[in-house]
């Protein structure tokens, strides 16, 4: 992301700009449709499947919820009105959830049990 910053400037404003066919940045915004056609071809190379840009959001809630971040952080991160609408797209699993319940410190001593008998 860097380099790409050092190519296109530090200017406020869309964070990819189109560039013709001549090697010449294009101020502004590009549509959505060009960054899946670049997502799709880029996939190709690599030889991943179908893969869509709302992949990389999920990845990046993900990503940032399993580091330990809060919901509520990650939710304004992502401009999402309510942090349940957030909660959709972890896609963590049972894994994370494991992890997480066994961070727990349940102070516990088992008792002696006594049989009485009726």
């Amino acid at each position: 992301m860097a380099d790409w910053l050092d190519i296109r400037g530090h200017s406020p404003g869309a964070l990819f700009w189109a560039i013709n066919k001549g090697g010449r940045l294009i101020p502004g915004r590009i549509t959505a449709q060009a960054i899946l056609l670049i997502l799709e071809k880029r996939a190709k190379l690599a030889g991943v499947g179908d893969i869509s840009p709302h992949d990389f959001r999920r990845t990046f809630i993900s990503d940032l919820l399993d580091r330990g971040n809060d919901i509520a952080t990650v939710q304004q991160l992502v401009g999402h009105a309510s942090p349940e609408t957030t909660a959709r797209y972890d896609r963590r699993g049972e894994k994370a959830k494991k992890r997480a319940v066994s961070t727990l410190d349940i102070p516990y001593q088992r008792q002696a049990c006594q049989v009485i008998s009726i």
